[in-house]
């Protein structure tokens, strides 16, 4: 037994010890493994600088390949630099030659116009003019024709003008050209209704005239006969009718219905918008412009006693000389009104003048974001629907609907014509008369008045025209006085009801043609091009040659004015047809580079 167990613990330790033969096994496969790691090794260092290379090999042909880019790229900016250069000079010179050119013409011209960018010049014509005591139509509208051409030039004036004293000067020289104009238009009227009496109509036992010229049309009506079954009336040859309530009708009335084919009431409302605060802007349709940051004192109120500055003399004659105006004519309580603000002292920064130029006013008027701007607070907390005149393009000219006291009429007495002289000039009559002179039941019997109007042939309206009245004192269009509207597409026609006779003007929006399905730009040859567009409503083509262009369009209502061969071709100008048919294409920053 005890045998037994000594040989199985011998044979236990002979299994544990391992042969050489094991030995040698085991070092070689520890050797192999060794071997095989440092191949793998070696291999690997080789695939990593294999792939450094590689990588050095792209990031240096990278480099070399970025630099011929900004070589390239260099050339090209060198190139393109070199012929913008050589446009901006080819277009200063043609800019300079075409005003040198027009400074001579107008030396030679030898006329008697004067040349508005000298002050003395446009001043004394503006004297000159308002001293003239024409009032005949005819010669009144020639010279009004010539103002205007003036104020044209003004405006361009004003685009180009750097200096801010320069553009002071014209802006005022504006301001009074344009007053001066609605002046003579407003004492033509005053004497064509003296003689209303020899013009009567035998069918209506009334006075009725249209005078019609390139740049207005003057509807006169005169109630000489009274009759309480009166309606309205309407001028077939203009297509412009009105409608007037009982109280009216038997009332020694006129009406006149002034369409100027511009609009410079727009541009009131521009500066408006910018609070532009210069001594030189002054009312043109009845309100007077003072600076925003002025509270103005109400109607009838009247200055404090105390010391007065020593400009409120100044300020006085340039106040006088309003009312006299023809917009400043507009209403004894207007009028007043305007008196009584113009007496109260004024805080020395609204004396101060900020001028900009109508550069600045057009361009920064589309970074006016605030709804301030758009709307304004009225009595009841009832907010006045203003025109935003970014997002509403006025089209077709204003018409200025008013209503006057009738001059006294001549009277035959043994061969002898006699007639009232009065020294008050033609009076407004007002309509609806001011509650203080009303009794309760009076006030509600001022029903609103009328007017129709046949949408100007010279306009494309893509839509229903909508329409806007002027307000004098806030200087903005606006449309919540505006009642009982019908559009007849057919006969293009648009009637509506307002509560006062105002200035009013059709608008459509800015951007009704938007958006567009696509827009070339296609040179055609050496300063040659086609400009097409496609809008959402319109397509157009404009061919552009050098300093002319040319409207193609297949819609020729309201373009036939551009089309055709009378009218091939007009000059690239700011205030030129074609570009208020661009403007009503494009954005207002895309309009710039057609000035």
């Amino acid at each position: 037994m005890v045998t037994l167990v000594f040989c199985f613990s011998m044979s236990s330790k002979k299994e544990r010890k391992p042969s050489k033969a094991q030995k040698a096994k085991q070092h070689e496969e520890e050797k192999e493994r060794r071997v095989q790691e440092d191949e793998e090794a070696q291999l690997q260092a080789e695939r990593e600088g294999q792939e450094r290379l590689e990588r050095e090999r792209k990031e240096l042909e990278l480099e070399r390949l970025e630099l011929k880019h900004r070589e390239r790229k260099q050339d090209e900016l060198n190139e393109l630099r070199h012929l913008l250069e050589e446009n901006h000079y080819a277009v200063t010179k043609w800019r300079t030659d075409a005003v040198e050119k027009a400074k001579w013409e107008r030396y030679m011209c030898c006329d008697g116009t004067p040349d508005p960018a000298v002050q003395q010049d446009i001043n004394t014509y503006i004297s000159l003019w308002r001293d003239d005591p024409e009032v005949n139509i005819t010669p009144v509208l020639k010279q009004c024709n010539l103002a205007l051409q003036l104020v044209e030039e003004l405006e361009g004036l004003l685009r180009d003008v750097t200096d801010p004293q320069e553009g002071q000067k014209y802006q005022e020289a504006l301001i009074n050209l344009l007053e001066l104009i609605h002046s003579k238009y407003h004492l033509t009227t005053e004497e064509i209704l003296k003689r209303a009496s020899a013009n009567i109509d035998t069918e209506t036992g009334n006075m009725q005239t249209v005078v019609k010229d390139c740049n207005i049309t003057l509807c006169l009506w005169a109630n000489l006969k009274k009759n309480p079954r009166f309606k309205g009336l309407n001028f077939k040859e203009v297509s412009l009718g009105f409608e007037l309530p009982k109280q009216l009708a038997v009332s020694d009335i006129a009406v006149r219905i002034l369409h100027t084919h511009y609009d410079h009431l727009s541009l009131l409302a521009r500066m408006g918008h910018l609070k532009i605060h210069t001594s030189s802007q002054r009312s043109l349709a009845g309100g007077d412009e003072v600076p925003a940051d002025i509270d103005l004192p109400e109607q009838g109120e009247t200055k404090e006693d105390g010391d007065v500055k020593d400009d409120s003399e100044t300020q006085q004659q340039r106040v006088d000389e309003e009312v006299q105006s023809i917009q400043g004519l507009e209403g004894r309580k207007r009028a007043a009104s305007l008196q009584s603000r113009k007496n109260s002292p004024q805080p020395a920064e609204g004396q101060g003048s900020q001028i900009r130029t109508q550069m600045e006013v057009f361009g920064a008027e589309r970074d006016l974001k605030s709804p301030s701007v758009q709307l304004t607070m009225m009595d009841g907390n009832e907010r006045a629907q203003l025109v935003d005149l970014r997002e509403y393009t006025p089209l077709g000219g204003v018409f200025y609907y008013n209503v006057f006291r009738l001059p006294p009429q001549t009277h035959q007495v043994n061969g002898w014509e006699i007639r009232q002289v009065l020294d008050t000039g033609l009076q407004v009559f007002p309509y609806p008369t001011e509650k203080s002179n009303l009794d309760d039941n009076e006030a509600l019997t001022c029903p609103p008045i009328g007017v129709s109007v046949m949408l100007p042939e010279s306009v494309v309206f893509f839509e229903t025209p909508r329409v806007a009245c002027w307000d004098a004192a806030g200087k903005q269009w606006r449309m919540d006085s505006i009642t009982d509207v019908s559009y007849e597409d057919e006969e293009a026609k648009i009637s509506f009801k307002m509560g006062s006779f105002q200035a009013f003007v059709l608008v459509q929006e800015t951007y009704a043609n938007f958006p567009f399905q696509s827009w070339e730009l296609r040179p055609l040859g050496q300063d040659s091009a086609v400009f097409t567009v496609n809008g959402a409503l319109i397509d157009l083509s404009i061919m552009i040659q050098g300093d002319q262009c040319m409207l193609q369009s297949e819609q020729e209502k309201g373009l036939s004015h551009l089309l055709g061969p009378a009218n091939r071709t007009c000059c690239l100008r700011t205030d030129g047809p074609l570009r208020l048919c661009l403007c009503f294409l494009m954005e207002p920053v895309e309009c710039q580079m057609w000035s």
